[in-house]
């Protein structure tokens, strides 16, 4: 078993409004992020992830920040964060983003017509967030080449399955009786 496995075995369950999820370093900074854990997980995306003609990476921020930081360091590719503040710089484009958990509007700057993305996140569930980025990238005439998610929780809705986009993920898990129960440990190509 790797350590993205072994890690999410021993993450917490919590409930916030009838909807479970894990605690875990790579989704919500706490427990304390190990760097042999990252390292694993950047060169796992870069193995799996399609980057040949990518010429930014799209990320939301916040957890998606520390994950697509350390890709662009090993690839040079540059990194867009996707902010929750708008900023009102030229070009900037609005999105609306519906999670299990929450709603807000986003801002994309920094990726124009044409651009290759890569767009990288923590954790896709409700797949609220990334079908809302993938369509605002579409909007924008960005060509999407690639879409990774770090983990994947399985059961229940999914956004992402009624879109056009497919997302690879690292592992796949689901939370059965309080515990992560690993579904997939190569998630889906």
């Amino acid at each position: 078993m790797d350590q993205l496995a072994e890690s999410l075995h021993d993450a917490p369950i919590i409930e916030k409004d009838g909807y479970h999820y894990f605690v875990h370093p790579i989704s919500d900074g706490v427990p304390m992020l190990e760097p042999s854990l990252l390292r694993e997980i950047v060169i796992r995306i870069i193995r799996k992830a399609n980057l040949e003609d990518v010429d930014k990476i799209v990320t939301p921020a916040a957890m998606g920040i520390h994950i697509s930081t350390a890709v662009s360091l090993m690839t040079d590719i540059p990194l867009v964060v996707i902010r929750k503040r708008e900023y009102g710089l030229e070009g900037e484009k609005p999105l609306f983003q519906q999670t299990g958990y929450s709603e807000s509007q986003m801002y994309i700057n920094d990726v124009d017509a044409g651009d290759n993305v890569l767009v990288l996140d923590d954790v896709l569930s409700t797949g609220g967030t990334l079908a809302a980025i993938c369509g605002a990238l579409d909007d924008i005439d960005a060509e999407i080449q690639d879409v990774v998610a770090v983990i994947k929780k399985v059961g229940g809705e999914n956004k992402v399955d009624e879109s056009p986009y497919h997302v690879k993920t690292l592992i796949n898990v689901d939370v059965v009786d309080g515990e992560v129960v690993i579904v997939d440990e190569d998630g889906d190509d």
